[in-house]
């Protein structure tokens, strides 16, 4: 397959064009960004730790009869991907009290939301991804209300996948965001899932397992990206 010229740089992820204008391809990048970009760095291995991730989680989705973008690997850090028409949407799906939602509301970190809670932000850096309710979201005609009640339904679906298997890997899941995107009317989950979009927590210790420690400083990100993603695809 051949990359073809650049259609998207993202804050850790390059897209690029085809041969196949079905088919894109999406290097993950070595860069990890906080606070709206505010704290940036470039770490060794950090790209090829978030696509592997992403693509066990990808192939995990898939056997649970949820589409997926994903088509193939092409090395530890790029995949092929099907080319959607991405819905400027950010849905976040919350277990547990912690982040935004403990800052902005009177929760304190750590409750169960039972059950779990959806959140659903505008992706546009320009007004830095405000919250959005249903009215908004119709009325910006970002979705229809058949779009995103099957939004709504494959969120949860991957909500509990993915909260079964990690919770057998001794890991809470506390909330993590999707994307979504289309293609001849069928609604696919895009973009990435890796430690980069979900908050993880040791059962045990209650230590954090995901971006939180870059973004808070609580120790080397990559040591515990590399840790968590050998518990997430080899289970130990």
């Amino acid at each position: 397959m051949k990359q073809l010229e650049l259609l998207y740089s993202g804050k850790a992820k390059s897209v690029y064009r085809t041969e196949n204008p079905a088919e894109l391809v999406i290097k993950f990048r070595d860069d990890i960004t906080a606070f709206d970009g505010e704290k940036k760095d470039t770490l060794a291995d950090k790209g090829s730790l978030n696509a592997g991730v992403s693509i066990f989680f990808f192939g995990l989705l898939e056997k649970n009869g949820i589409k997926t973008h994903y088509i193939r690997k092409i090395d530890d850090s790029t995949m092929v991907a099907r080319n959607l028409t991405m819905i400027p949407l950010e849905v976040i799906v919350r277990n547990i009290a912690a982040g935004s939602i403990v800052k902005n509301y009177p929760i304190e970190k750590g409750t169960p939301l039972n059950p779990p809670v959806i959140v659903i932000d505008f992706k546009d850096d320009t007004h830095h991804d405000p919250m959005l309710n249903d009215d908004l979201i119709y009325a910006l005609k970002l979705s229809t209300p058949d779009e995103l009640r099957v939004i709504k339904q494959i969120a949860l679906g991957v909500n509990n996948v993915l909260r079964d298997y990690l919770d057998g890997r001794g890991i809470d899941l506390v909330d993590f965001k999707l994307e979504f995107g289309k293609k001849d009317g069928i609604i696919y989950v895009g973009d990435e899932i890796s430690m980069d979009s979900m908050r993880l927590w040791d059962k045990k210790t209650g230590e954090s397992l995901d971006k939180d420690v870059y973004r808070t400083g609580l120790g080397d990100v990559i040591t515990s990206y590399h840790r968590v993603a050998r518990r997430i695809i080899d289970g130990h």
